[in-house]
């Protein structure tokens, strides 16, 4: 009579626990180690091999959180293990590792004394195969990394161990095993088959016919075999489960393509300087999996890790470059790294793909056409149309799987980006992007696939992510066991290509999802670390800024352009955008460097732009003052420039002959009152907007009973993930920060008028400064923040006199809707919402802009006052503190700016966000009084968004313009330098086989004609 199948299972259980595993390897001998600490940055091997080693014995604790130890393992194979049959000889080594995820803690490359990498050791991975007969030497090296796990088990625990200066000193590894090993390779194959089969049938429903047939044959596996004597029964026990192994799939179950991954943050829990080391231990162990199985394929993002292995490895990078030329190491996302895409600007997000596509064609040969983002949060409604500008067919993720609320009802669609584009969109419904191939995944992505009925296959991407050591031996061997097997989704080992072309082929015609991609989670990532994200909204302006002067002074004064310093300026930017370094959602010690490294591009780029201006320009005892947004400012031409001093300040020569009355500041009853003949703000003693008042529509724009320019501090205790998230229950624990120590007037002239506002709260400051410039119909706010609060959230709230159904939102290239209200389930979770440059609410002819200088989240929503009129109220969400991972967040001082555009619609947002991140510029040392821009356009919707030449260093300029108002526009492009020819291209300024632009040249001018939100990208081939 059998046990009872729970019984059975424990039993099984208990087998593989005590019985196989510790029979995998027959015998093993200790070796000898020596060892060296590195006392500061990781050096590489030539240098580490010369060092002193001193005896090291197992057992003893080595390793200061982020340091490096050198260990030098020496020995000398049994002679009698020569006879060993089916057989091989294993590097064990356990660095002391924890039960924690692989990729957080300690991990290892080993070296050969010549310098090659043979391969890595992680907490999953933990053996090298060694090709030394016996009775030869032993000789390595392993490189540990003593790297510390501050996620507490994600407990989010502030942790002192982001910061190597308070990470202490103390070692925090203990020396556990440094074996040579003789591993029985029978045994191991039985130990996969047991992990497949138990996998399988503990999903497989109660009283099923093929669960007891699994759980019986495993039974009589362990009874046929001699607990005494695994190694010698273990053939036979293979033999007793092969018919269940054998037993094919059914014709209908799911099809899951199995793609070698692993998801490597280029900078997380860990700095930059560790993920390059993580690049190299995870692709040695690729290429040595590659070395057994010739059917396994690997599919890595990234160019920038590329970049680094190259850089850093190069022996290592040879190999990788031979495995893609045959094809099994396959670059996927065509990305420089997997970045974020909800704050990136435009243009950023396209060089993102530019930069790199452009490496892994000039490596590889290869092109990417998929894109590949498992983890980002979120996903912007622009990125179809960059996408497919960029030349790429595919788009895969797998983040919005994390959604709190809804679910997502498709795993295979096209995806609709503003512009109408479409791109095939696949969304794993394994859940995963660091799966193992388990029985657990496996049902999984079957049972939950949307499509079923109309297709019927999935991707599936197996391996250990962030330095876990990527895809292991067991998960390939579980691959080949559920190629077909009754009861599991067939898996095939695929590479991402063969999987969307067989998707494609299978479901030509799939449902469309339209608009972003927005993740119910990991809100608070539009707020996190400040400095880091005004850094980026600086460095990507000045970005354009330089690429811009310099390709004038390139054009018209025949300067060399300076390819290879903004090269290195956007790849370094790029790499900021990162998706857990521009969201905030890293350590102190990635904060902290991303903020120097913005630093260090903001100067370069200072140094770069005035050098080309005074090219340009020529040397000289005057001054210029440049304007390089697209819009005219204060009488200086887009992408021109003005003698300085032909105009001057902020509103510059309004109020002495322009014809608009001058500024004027006086105090009320209700405050001073800043006006300028087109609007009237009233700053009450709180050093609030008491009222804002449009004299040209007549309007009142503060709802009575209420006060703009209100900051407000909320709670900040998110359930989970501290720094990644802003939960709903922040909104229930409000302080109005009203209380102002002083209200005072700091200028007055006939150009501008403002008010200074200092406020305290807890431990922190606020400076502010509130001006109205004559002739302007904005608002400015410059906000100085000394900031010392913990778990706090401060917020600028601006309540409207307007019933706005819907806000606009900048993004790339264009902007989004998204409503005010809350009818839905969907509605109501997208409570915090990312915008760039400027967000707009309006009635039918009216409207309001809110711009900012270097804010990304907001929300905006609709309430109702006591007499029953709509209140409209934008907020933008400034600073958080939060306190995992970096219990240091944000704390400091802090600026930003802010403007209130009254009577705007969405041109003069546009126009707004432009002015207020890209202020005039005024150079002096030249010679030349006027910049004639190189590009005029004859329509506002039509927005040139960079001018530059040609990444090929032709020579050619190639500008990249869009539709920014949502509409058709036709518009004339008038060129002011010497070009034989103008065609359009895609970001890689390659030629359209079939241009999507609409447009005829006839001399200097060619017209143009976008659709809403179109990207258009132009070469002008020069002489």
């Amino acid at each position: 009579m059998h046990d009872d199948s729970a019984l059975v299972e424990k039993r099984i259980d208990r087998f593989v626990r005590e019985r196989l595993r510790p029979a995998v390897h027959r015998a093993s001998v200790s070796l000898q180690v020596e060892a060296w600490s590195v006392t500061d940055a990781p050096v590489p091997f030539h240098e580490a091999v010369r060092q002193t080693y001193e005896p090291f014995a197992t057992g003893r604790a080595w390793g200061r959180p982020w340091g490096t130890t050198w260990f030098h393992v020496t020995g000398t194979v049994p002679e009698h293990w020569a006879a060993e049959e089916g057989t091989r000889l294993e590097l064990v080594v356990d660095l002391g590792f924890s039960k924690a995820t692989p990729g957080f803690q300690a991990e290892g490359l080993v070296w050969t004394p010549d310098g090659v990498v043979l391969k890595a050791v992680e907490p999953r991975n933990r053996s090298v195969p060694l090709e030394v007969v016996p009775g030869g030497p032993v000789d390595l090296y392993i490189e540990a990394a003593a790297n510390p796990d501050v996620t507490t088990g994600f407990t989010f625990v502030a942790t002192a161990q982001g910061d190597p200066a308070t990470a202490g000193t103390e070692p925090i590894y203990r020396l556990r095993q440094v074996d040579l090993a003789l591993r029985d390779d029978t045994v191991w194959e039985l130990a996969q088959d047991f992990w497949t089969l138990t996998g399988l049938m503990r999903e497989l429903p109660a009283g099923l016919a093929r669960r007891a047939e699994i759980l019986r044959a495993l039974e009589g596996c362990i009874d046929l075999m001699d607990p005494d004597d695994v190694s010698g029964t273990a053939a036979p026990g293979r033999a007793a489960l092969a018919a269940v192994l054998a037993s094919p799939a059914n014709t209908s179950a799911h099809r899951l393509h199995a793609v070698g991954h692993a998801h490597i943050d280029s900078a997380w829990l860990w700095p930059v300087r560790e993920t390059v080391r993580k690049v190299a231990r995870t692709f040695s162990n690729v290429l040595a999996l590659m070395k057994e199985n010739p059917d396994f394929a690997f599919a890595a993002s990234s160019a920038q890790q590329y970049a680094w292995l190259k850089e850093h490895y190069p022996e290592l990078f040879k190999r990788v470059t031979a495995q893609v030329a045959a094809g099994r190491f396959v670059p996927v996302g065509g990305m420089w790294v997997e970045s974020d895409t909800n704050m990136p600007g435009g243009e950023a997000l396209a060089r993102q793909f530019v930069a790199g596509k452009r490496f892994f064609m000039a490596e590889f040969g290869v092109e990417p056409l998929e894109v590949w983002l498992p983890d980002s949060f979120g996903y912007s409604a622009a990125l179809p149309q960059i996408v497919a500008a960029a030349g790429s067919r595919w788009f895969l993720t797998q983040k919005t799987s994390w959604n709190e609320t809804n679910l997502m009802p498709h795993h295979t669609f096209r995806w609709e980006g503003i512009d109408g584009t479409r791109i095939f969109t696949h969304f794993p419904p394994v859940d995963t992007y660091n799966a193992q191939l388990s029985g657990e995944e496996l049902a999984r992505a079957e049972r939950r696939y949307s499509e079923k009925g109309a297709a019927n296959t999935s991707l599936v991407p197996f391996g250990w992510g962030d330095g876990g050591g990527g895809p292991t031996a067991e998960m390939i061997a579980a691959a080949r066991r559920t190629a077909s097997l009754e009861g599991s989704p067939t898996v095939e080992l695929s590479t991402p290509r063969r999987f969307f072309e067989a998707a494609e082929a299978e479901y030509p015609e799939p449902p469309v999802w339209s608009g972003e991609l927005y993740l119910e989670f990991h809100r608070g990532t539009y707020t996190s670390q400040a400095r880091t994200k005004r850094g980026n909204r600086r460095c990507e302006h000045l970005l354009r800024e330089a690429e811009l002067w310099a390709a004038a002074a390139s054009v018209s004064a025949g300067a060399d352009y300076p390819y290879a310093v903004l090269e290195q300026a956007w790849h370094t930017v790029l790499l900021q955008q990162f998706h857990d370094i521009l969201p905030g959602s890293s350590i102190a010690w990635v904060h902290q460097e991303a903020e120097r490294n913005h630093a260090v591009v903001a100067e370069t780029l200072r140094i770069l732009i005035e050098a080309a201006v005074r090219q340009l320009c020529g040397v000289g005892d005057g001054s210029v003052t440049l304007n390089a947004g697209p819009y005219a400012v204060d009488g200086i031409p887009g992408l021109g420039g003005e003698a300085a001093g032909a105009v001057a300040g902020p509103a510059a020569g309004l109020a002495a002959g322009s014809g608009h009355p001058r500024a004027t500041v006086r105090r009320t009853p209700a405050g001073l009152v800043l006006a300028n003949g087109l609007m009237a703000v009233t700053i009450d003693a709180d050093g609030l907007l008491a009222s804002v008042r449009d004299f040209v529509a007549g309007r009142e724009l503060i709802p009575a009973g209420t006060r703009g320019n209100l900051l407000q501090l909320h709670r900040d205790t998110p359930t989970q993930w501290d720094a990644w998230d802003i939960d709903l229950h922040y909104k229930r624990n409000t302080v109005d920060l009203v209380a102002a120590e002083s209200v005072e007037v700091f200028t007055d002239t006939p150009e501008q008028v403002g008010v200074r506002v200092t406020r305290a709260f807890g431990s922190s400051r606020v400076v502010e400064e509130i001006t109205l410039a004559a002739g302007s119909t904005a608002v400015d706010l410059h906000l100085d923040i000394d900031w010392h609060e913990r778990q706090k959230l401060l917020k600028l709230a601006f309540p409207l006199d307007l019933h706005a159904d819907r806000a606009a939102s900048e993004i790339q290239f264009g902007h989004v809707y998204r409503p005010t209200h809350t009818n839905t389930s969907w509605d109501a979770a997208r409570f915090e919402t990312v915008a760039h440059r400027w967000v707009h609410v309006g009635e039918p002819g009216y409207g309001v802009a809110v711009a900012n200088d270097s804010t990304y989240g907001h929300d905006i929503g609709r309430a109702t006052d006591a007499a029953g009129r709509t209140v409209t109220t934008v907020r933008l969400s400034l600073l958080r503190a939060a306190v995992f991972p970096d219990p240091t967040a944000d704390q400091g001082r802090h600026e930003l700016r802010v403007s209130l555009v009254v009577g705007a619609g969405i041109p003069e947002a546009v126009a707004e966000g432009y002015r207020l991140n890209l202020p005039l510029r005024t150079v002096g040392g030249v010679r030349a009084s006027r910049v004639e821009p190189l590009i005029e356009i004859d329509h506002p919707a039509i927005v040139v968004e960079a001018v530059k030449l040609a990444e090929d260093r032709s020579g050619d300029l190639i500008v990249r313009l869009y539709e920014a108002h949502g509409t058709r526009a036709r518009a004339r492009v008038i060129r002011h330098f010497e070009a034989t020819d103008v065609t359009e291209t895609d970001l890689l300024e390659r030629p359209l086989a079939e241009p999507r632009a609409a447009f005829a040249a006839e001399g200097p001018a060619l017209t143009l004609e976008l659709r809403p939100f179109q990207l258009v990208t132009l070469r002008f081939t020069r002489p």
